[in-house]
């Protein structure tokens, strides 16, 4: 679906339907959203079942707020599953029974029942997105989520239009029973049998010619791609034939502007980028839009790609349809999918704009490091029972030799409320529980069974934290989208090979960092964090890779509250679910 609205000389173009268009210039307020999660008949790639959508929409309705506004959505489950929904890179200042994760922050809400999400969009400003923060439901259940700025963008460039551009995956099947066979067996998980964009998967599919999303855009225009990657399970490359991109934004944070010919976004990133149509057309009119995964696993996944088009509007002879001839597309600019090379020069890029308006606020002292490896991991199988894992064990995931397992009651809740519970404990370790060759063992020779619980990391209120996410060569040096829930972070350093404390800090960016809320670890490398511990509250750690997430690879922090009112945790609304 296309539509316009005219926003104090901005038009913005949304491809889904927009909640609450916005002027550019608007006043602080509060915007209200009524989500009904809910099944709607979906058909693609010649399969025709009920999708888990919001709204009926897939990808879900776009929320649309200002820098500053105050934002109530409520969720209405429709089915008769449990869910919850999470605002993905809202910072959620005092607010964390809003934040979603089911079972960190809230328990979920029941079939039948409803939940306000309530909080304030504070000093941020950009391309968010949300999605569903329960078992593998974000599959389909996620859009964009976009906050205007109260003062004009921080570049020159005269803005025709805005256009979100979300990159999915396709199950033919049911993903969360996907993800059900994988616990019960110990297997690794089925693949997705498409990528989309804006849930459309593109001529390259069976049955999907009509299933093509086209943009159309004027010669000579300025453009803004909000592209948001919403996939269950893949890095993505992506690239626009012929066209150049300029990246001015990253995980709702400006950056200094960059030009580049593709860009690679892991699940959970967001990439704002200005594109200018200044390509001639041949006679279809049209230029590809294409994404593809990039590979760093050795695991099954899915290889193809994904396709749609530009549209020059009243070019020269145009036919206005995609080319019948696909194996002519000239994609060029779209990076092959084990090229590491290209992945790191993009990440390098990437600085924070660091102006006296939008500073760059990296804590340049610490007063905590913590240091945990992030690992695949091969459990020897239990007694009497039949795995289905590599040599017949079961695939699990740790940070530092720690599973994380949900409890059956909300963490949040238990700090919140002081219960004497077992349900989560603070003792987290500091750093991995054995020194070795993290990145340069063999992959399968090694003792790789881990240890399960609910352990977090407690900080008092204002420090300064540093985390060292070190991948393992267990069964395969892979990249990690690690995200943190409730604090951006400054990425102050990263590499290849094993983190070395005395030296590596030496080399740190301490000028002008990126600042996400998703970092994308290095396969066989490591990536340094410094976030300022100014939320009070329960915050989820974890691989944005879904089934790396249900393997355990995740764990939390509690900032604790501060000595001033300002400082600390709001009392629970009164609607929040209970267990």
């Amino acid at each position: 679906m296309e539509g316009g609205h005219k926003n104090c000389g901005i038009l913005l173009v949304s491809l889904v339907i927009i909640a609450g268009a916005l002027p550019f210039c608007s006043s602080q307020t509060t915007r209200r959203f009524q989500f009904n999660v809910e099944w709607k008949k979906v058909t693609r790639l010649c399969t025709t079942k009920q999708l888990l959508t919001v709204n009926g929409q897939y990808p879900g309705p776009t929320i649309a707020v200002h820098e500053g506004d105050r934002v109530e959505i409520k969720v209405k489950n429709r089915i008769a599953h449990n869910t919850t929904l999470h605002w993905h890179g809202l910072r959620q200042l005092r607010t964390g029974w809003a934040d979603g994760p089911a079972y960190i922050t809230q328990c979920p809400i029941r079939g039948g029942h409803s939940y306000t999400y309530k909080f304030s969009v504070t000093n941020q400003r950009g391309t968010l997105l949300w999605h569903a923060h329960y078992a593998w439901q974000r599959a389909s259940v996620y859009g964009a989520l976009i906050i205007y700025p109260r003062m004009p963008y921080p570049f020159s460039a005269q803005i025709q239009a805005e256009i979100p551009i979300i990159l999915g995956e396709w199950w033919n099947g049911d993903p969360d029973e996907v993800e059900k066979i994988m616990m019960l067996t110990g297997a690794g998980p089925d693949s997705s049998n498409a990528y989309t964009i804006n849930g459309m998967p593109g001529p390259l599919y069976p049955c999907s010619n009509r299933d093509t999303f086209i943009q159309t855009v004027e010669y000579g225009r300025t453009y803004m791609l909000r592209i948001i990657n919403a996939a269950l399970a893949n890095e993505l490359f992506l690239a626009i034939e012929k066209h150049k991109l300029t990246v001015v934004e990253v995980d709702a944070v400006y950056t200094k502007p960059f030009t580049t010919t593709s860009i690679m976004i892991a699940p959970g990133q967001t990439t704002t980028v200005l594109m200018t149509a200044n390509q001639v057309p041949d006679s279809t009119g049209m230029f590809a839009m294409a994404a593809r995964p990039y590979l760093t696993s050795v695991f099954p996944f899915n290889n193809s790609t994904t396709i749609s088009f530009l549209r020059y509007k009243n070019a020269r002879n145009r036919r206005g349809k995609p080319p019948s001839n696909l194996s002519s597309l000239k994609l060029h600019s779209l990076p092959a999918m084990e090229d590491t090379a290209f992945a790191t020069k993009f990440s390098d890029n990437i600085k924070s704009l660091a102006s006296p308006k939008y500073p760059c606020n990296v804590p340049k002292t610490i007063d905590k490091r913590v240091i945990t490896t992030i690992s695949l991991n091969l459990q020897d199988c239990p007694a009497r029972k039949t795995c289905l894992g590599y040599r017949g064990k079961r695939f699990f995931a740790s940070m530092n030799n720690q599973s994380f397992v949900r409890p059956s009651i909300s963490i949040l809740e238990s700090y919140y409320k002081n219960l004497t519970t077992t349900s989560f404990s603070s003792d987290f370790p500091e750093k991995p529980p054995n020194a070795f060759d993290y990145t340069g063992g063999d992959p399968l020779s090694q003792n790789m069974n881990t240890e399960f619980g609910t352990k977090l990391i407690v900080v008092p209120y204002g420090t300064s934290l540093e985390i060292v996410l070190q991948d393992t060569s267990f069964l395969n040096l892979e990249n990690h989208p690690i995200h943190v829930h409730g604090h951006n972070f400054f990425i102050v350093g990263s590499g290849f090979g094993n983190f070395n404390k005395a030296t590596d800090p030496k080399r740190y960016n301490l000028v002008d960092p990126p600042e996400r809320n998703t970092v994308a670890v290095p396969g066989g490398g490591w990536a340094a964090i410094r976030i300022k511990a100014d939320n009070p509250g329960v915050w989820f750690i974890h691989c944005h890779l879904e089934q790396h997430t249900s393997w355990g690879l995740a764990t939390g922090f509690i900032v604790l509250n501060g000595q001033e009112p300002s400082q600390r945790l709001l009392p629970p609304p009164q609607d929040l679910p209970s267990c």
